[in-house]
């Protein structure tokens, strides 16, 4: 499955062998700017300049979870390695990190400017983000302490 976002508030998911559409998403309110796949392929994150993360059931395209609580839009999703968390990057100069399964947040780490992208370690203890101002951060994701500035 491939899943593609635009500015019409719409995923698409497709299936990559034969190009067909799987589902398509809607739910947003304002552009979609992310959208990333769970490591098992089952559910779907998508970020949007609505200020929420949604998550859905890739097989139904139901919306499984409305997560809020960015104040600007959300910039980039992306899975930890095991599925169970999902962390959104935003223009509030904080990344969120949600349980998958509850849809609570976890933890909040804020930064010096708008973050712009992420991405978890393979491992899943440290994660990446960029920000507008060009300082890339690693980040202990169970303490939220910083752990390095490039």
């Amino acid at each position: 499955m491939v899943a593609s976002v635009s500015g019409d508030k719409i995923i698409k998911l497709w299936d990559a062998a034969t190009g067909a559409v799987l589902q398509t998403l809607e739910d947003h309110s304002d552009d979609v700017t992310s959208v990333a796949s769970s490591p098992d392929g089952k559910v779907v994150a998508s970020g949007s300049f609505d200020r929420t993360v949604s998550l859905w059931d890739a097989a139904t395209g139901a919306v499984l979870q409305t997560l809020r609580g960015h104040s600007h839009e959300i910039t980039s999703v992306a899975f930890s390695p095991d599925g169970k968390v999902v962390v959104s990057s935003s223009n509030d100069n904080t990344v969120k990190l949600w349980d998958v399964a509850t849809g609570a947040a976890l933890q909040t780490i804020a930064h010096s400017d708008w973050v712009r992208s992420g991405a978890f370690s393979p491992g899943g203890k440290v994660f990446v983000l960029a920000s507008i101002e060009g300082i890339v951060r690693l980040w202990d994701t169970e303490t939220g302490v910083a752990l390095q500035t490039l």
